[in-house]
């Protein structure tokens, strides 16, 4: 059996708003901490430690969700390689949710003393397991449902996620700032946008209840070769698209997280622009991202997967070089065309991987396989860069950070050319699978 789209069961427009709305809704969820973080967390949870130990040690409970990313794709990956996609997107959005709110409602290190912060540490544990299940399930709905000629154009809603979020994220937190005080939004403005994400994740569950099973999990289901353990055969049978897979997005999550976490604090804390102005400024940002994922993923489908990834880490590298010697200048437009920078080169490689991943992955384990590629780039680029980049620029300028980047470009680009290009591969038949998988089924044409 060949792709051909969704049926009338299953429409391309329904599939394509679900996963979008779903994964927007998640990563708002995910991105609101990572801005809290930036701004008022040490002062709310760590009020003890100067400035700069609150910062960082803030943002350290940012990254911890990034650990907890990849055990959740293999927890969530599981369970969608075996009783399917749908289920456990429903489970996914619910626990964001539940984990977001609590956060919003969580007192401070002032009423409850230590405990605030580990209750914190552990609630963003569960926000990391949450969207570590998100991503693989959300593209896979799309992959797996779309004409093969159409592939990257419709897994690039749930690629739209992450920028539509970090700009509703940016424009929720705008907002706020500007219609209280300073003192208003540290007492319990900044709980608003936590609390309010009870009224999306509605929204999405409405939207993912209407939706069907994607006919390649029903094929491996029908043909019974639904794996027993999917992590095990998806590290086993093909690891190196696993670990060659999480280096290629490694630098999309690098550059991202910079951009929507670590600019934060360095525009409001190091070059010294207004709170407001970095936040209109990382909304402009984000849709800068939006439309270079666009571009990455339509054109995916007529020049290649692995062509569009190359070009974006070429060009990231590049970027890293260039991007703090802007920032530096230290105007407001030149923050603004820093980020812009930053955010718009990763969308190139970004918008691809939203099919390229799924098709390296054979059916029976491609939720968990293509989930823990993307999930282990998000430790390795998303936890680790910003903590990075906080040491290096008090040792060394902010332009070691730059260096940094485009050592990880330079990595992701010799990566992306170890693997094959995957717009070929045909997703529903219960054994296809690109490269190593080939073992297994359809080897993608060249």
């Amino acid at each position: 059996m060949t792709s051909t789209g969704a049926t009338q069961r299953n429409p391309m427009s329904r599939v394509a708003f679900a996963s979008m709305t779903g994964t927007v809704i998640e990563f708002y969820d995910f991105f609101i901490y990572g801005t809290a973080a930036a701004l008022v967390f040490n002062k709310v949870f760590f009020p003890e430690l100067g400035a700069a130990e609150g910062t960082l040690l803030a943002l350290a409970t940012f990254g911890v969700a990034f650990v907890a990313r990849p055990f959740g794709s293999v927890l969530f990956g599981h369970f969608g390689d075996r009783i399917g996609r749908k289920r456990t997107l429903v489970t996914t959005l619910l626990l964001m949710g539940a984990s977001t709110v609590a956060i919003g409602l969580l007192p401070s290190t002032g009423a409850i003393g230590a405990l605030a912060p580990i209750l914190l540490v552990v609630l963003r544990i569960l926000q990391g397991l949450a969207v570590g299940g998100e991503w693989a399930g959300a593209t896979l709905l799309t992959a797996e449902n779309a004409p093969k000629a159409q592939r990257g154009k419709y897994a690039l809603y749930p690629q739209l996620g992450p920028s539509v979020a970090f700009s509703l994220a940016s424009a929720t937190f705008l907002v706020t700032a500007l219609t209280m005080s300073d003192e208003a939004f540290l007492a319990w403005g900044w709980r608003l946008p936590f609390i309010g994400s009870a009224l999306l994740i509605g929204v999405g569950l409405f939207v993912r209840l209407r939706i069907e099973e994607s006919d390649a999990f029903e094929a491996t289901k029908a043909s019974g070769s639904v794996a027993k353990l999917p992590v095990l055969e998806a590290v086993t049978r093909q690891p190196r698209e696993v670990f060659l897979g999480a280096f290629v997005t490694t630098t999309v999550f690098a550059f991202f997280y910079i951009g929507v976490t670590y600019l934060t604090t360095y525009g409001t804390a190091v070059l010294e622009h207004p709170r407001t102005t970095v936040l209109a400024l990382g909304i402009i940002g984000g849709a800068v991202f939006a439309v270079t994922t666009i571009i990455g993923a339509v054109a995916s489908d007529r020049r290649g997967r692995r062509r569009l990834v190359l070009t974006g880490n070429l060009a990231s590298v590049v970027v890293g070089l260039i991007a703090f010697p802007v920032l530096d200048i230290g105007t407001v437009w030149s923050f603004g065309l820093g980020m812009c920078l930053v955010l718009g080169v990763v969308g190139f490689a970004y918008g691809p991987v939203g099919a390229m991943l799924p098709e390296l992955f054979s059916a029976q384990y491609r939720y968990t396989g293509a989930g823990l590629a993307y999930n282990l780039a998000g430790v390795l680029g998303g936890a680790v860069t910003p903590l990075v980049a906080t040491a290096l620029v008090a040792s060394y300028g902010s332009m070691a950070i730059g260096f940094y980047l485009a050592f990880l470009a330079l990595v992701s680009a010799l990566c992306t050319l170890g693997l094959p290009d995957t717009r070929h591969v045909e997703m529903v038949t219960a054994t296809s699978g690109a490269s190593a998988g080939g073992r297994q089924g359809t080897v993608p044409a060249p």
